[in-house]
């Protein structure tokens, strides 16, 4: 990955004045508009002269003393499922073209601009964010960092979100994770993805996929930049990070599901992981997860993402599926067969698996697993319907463990460089969030060695 600044450096160079906000936005800017880069199929909007304004502005703020924070200045990007006052709404669909523009910033969007961040614009992601692969018909689909004149998929549904900050468009990227949405994209491009506890974020403004499921957390280039931006997001203090000494850590595999059908360079990268970990004197034990055989039964009409998504999408898809893509719509309708018995059991059955995965995972500090189980398909291979479906599933699977148990979950870039990309996935119950960013940070200086 091209060696782009992390927010704390690049929050020194702006206190320095070694860096202006708008020298940051004109260089992000022309990393988007550049034809021989994605910008193009990164983002769906650009907002030059608001990104611009807003940029001048944190300069003078901060010429003035008056910085709203630390990292005031630095330009970010936005998934394309937020609202951002003044513009429409698509979420990687033409289905919304001709909605309203929002009223409002999403409430996450506001808390990111409080602090100083400049928005440089919408970036692209699979439709409605429904699939973890990336492939957006309507708006194209940015290629990942892996062997790009091949063309592998970015990972999705923030796809674009991921590859703005792997490629220097901007410097932090907003997302939302349902079942991987975060993290699968960070795992396939060699970046940091989060996925916070659901209910420390709130969703308002941003189109749902699943109100059960839907968290909002952020992509970028370090354990240290998610932690800032996730405190940012959830309107906590930002604090220093003290990274965990590998030494003493209590980290438990899960072999139930989450070690099957693994790539050859996934089940390599991932063994040689942990046994550096376990050289640098983490405590790593192997643990059965009876209750993770429970959530394929779950979701077998479709889960809360296809009873919740029908239950919003019902009135727009009978006036515009025409135009929806035939992947998203078909996952969509699922939810119609479900019932409210069906609903309710999912409901009941939840509350039960939290309850009992909780309880098995206190011993421990965290749960360690690959993000996927596979690495980033080429996108060419992805146009027999049947692939597509395969690989989305396996690229979903291990992290919708996690949403389905209401956790905190962070990918690593576990790789050596000049290797396809592999994420190890660090996660802990609901609430955990500060262990796990801690933990990740100590584990982020030693796991690539």
């Amino acid at each position: 990955m091209p060696n782009f600044p992390t927010l704390a450096k690049l929050a020194d160079d702006l206190e320095s004045g070694r860096a202006t906000s708008r020298k940051l936005a004109e260089a992000c800017i022309a990393k988007i508009a550049d034809p021989a880069g994605e910008g193009q199929r990164t983002f769906i909007h650009v907002d030059k002269d608001a990104a611009l304004a807003a940029a001048d502005a944190m300069d003078g703020l901060r010429k003035a003393k008056a910085a709203p924070s630390r990292y005031a200045g630095i330009p970010i990007s936005i998934k394309d499922l937020f609202d951002i006052k003044g513009q429409v709404t698509r979420a990687g669909s033409r289905a919304l073209d001709d909605s309203p523009p929002a009223e409002h910033d999403a409430v996450t969007v506001a808390r990111l601009r409080k602090a100083g961040f400049v928005v440089i614009g919408r970036t692209n992601m699979t439709e409605f964010a429904y699939s973890g692969i990336g492939i957006n018909p309507h708006y194209g689909t940015p290629k990942g960092i892996w062997n790009r004149a091949a063309g592998h998929v970015p990972g999705g549904s923030s796809s674009g979100a991921a590859v703005s900050v792997l490629d220097g468009m901007a410097h932090g990227a907003l997302g939302t994770d349902t079942g991987g949405s975060c993290r699968i994209p960070a795992a396939f491009n060699g970046i940091v993805g989060y996925k916070p506890t659901q209910r420390r974020v709130p969703l308002d403004g941003s189109v749902p996929l699943s109100f059960s499921l839907d968290s909002i957390g952020p992509l970028a280039r370090s354990v240290s930049c998610c932690a800032i931006l996730d405190a940012v997001l959830a309107n906590e203090p930002i604090v220093p990070l003290k990274p965990r000494p590998v030494k003493g850590m209590r980290l438990a595999v899960p072999t139930t599901i989450a070690l099957d059908d693994l790539d050859a360079a996934v089940a390599e990268t991932f063994e040689r992981a942990l046994k550096t970990l376990a050289d640098h004197g983490a405590i790593i034990e192997r643990i059965e997860m009876a209750e993770f055989h429970d959530i394929g039964p779950m979701n077998a009409k479709g889960g809360f993402a296809a009873a919740e998504s029908f239950a919003w999408h019902r009135y727009l898809i009978t006036s515009k599926g025409d135009v929806y893509d035939p992947r998203v719509a078909v996952r969509i309708m699922r939810g119609e067969a479900q019932s409210a018995a069906d609903y309710i059991d999912l409901l009941n059955e939840r509350r039960s698996l939290i309850a009992r995965v909780n309880a098995r995972i206190a011993p421990y500090d965290a749960l360690v697993m690959p993000t996927t189980p596979n690495t980033p398909p080429k996108i060419a291979d992805l146009a027999d319907d049947k692939a597509f479906a395969h690989e989305n599933v396996r690229a979903l699977r291990n992290c919708s463990l996690i949403n389905m148990i209401d956790g905190c979950a962070i990918s690593l870039p576990a790789h050596r460089e000049g290797d396809v990309p592999v994420g190890l996935m660090l996660a802990g119950a609901g609430g955990s969030d500060r262990r796990i960013f801690e933990l990740a940070a100590g584990m982020e200086a030693v796991i690539r060695v």
